[in-house]
């Protein structure tokens, strides 16, 4: 019961818990998102190229991303996870997540990315206008907007299942 109080008192260990279970929602969203979302065949340098799940600036998912992509496939094409560096763009990626970089990275990024095959995904909190898919948290649950502006100018459609999902499917999420 102490302990209960303690927790509950210091606020830290019941945060990070949400924040894990937050971040897991996430990147299982992140994968899950792929099978709703049409990239050209331009988009594959070949047709045994992996399909590349990519996170740039801060990571909030660690080990669980990888845990969750593990063993699946796009399409016969097998998933993989990259970390990218503030200074990398997301050339090569098919699924971008724009993790907390400082702003300035994250938004070049985005400018990068536009016009590119490449599904864009960052947290509202974060205020990255231009991203295809935007998290956000709504009475405790991870939900999410969509850019369909966005996405068509990445070259990228998304299944209108995926779009009845969104909290808001219209231009700016």
């Amino acid at each position: 019961m102490l302990a209960l109080i303690g927790a509950i008192a210091s606020g830290t260990p019941g945060r990070t818990q949400t924040n894990a279970t937050e971040a897991a929602v996430k990147a299982t969203y992140l994968y899950k998102f792929a099978p709703f979302v049409r990239w050209p065949a331009s988009a594959f340098p070949s047709p045994s190229s992996p399909f590349y799940l990519c996170v740039l600036g801060n990571d909030p998912f660690g080990a669980v991303l990888n845990q969750a992509v593990s063993g699946q496939q796009l399409d016969g094409r097998p998933m993989a996870v990259r970390r990218l560096r503030g200074g990398e763009g997301g050339g090569g990626c098919h699924i971008l997540y724009l993790g907390d970089a400082g702003g300035r990275s994250t938004a070049e990024a985005l400018r990068n990315a536009k016009g590119a095959p490449v599904l864009t995904v960052a947290d509202q909190n974060q205020a990255v206008p231009g991203a295809v898919i935007q998290f956000m948290v709504r009475n405790g649950r991870v939900r999410f907007d969509i850019d369909p502006a966005a996405a068509a100018a990445n070259g990228v459609t998304i299944s209108s299942k995926l779009l009845s999902l969104a909290v808001s499917a219209r231009p700016g999420g």
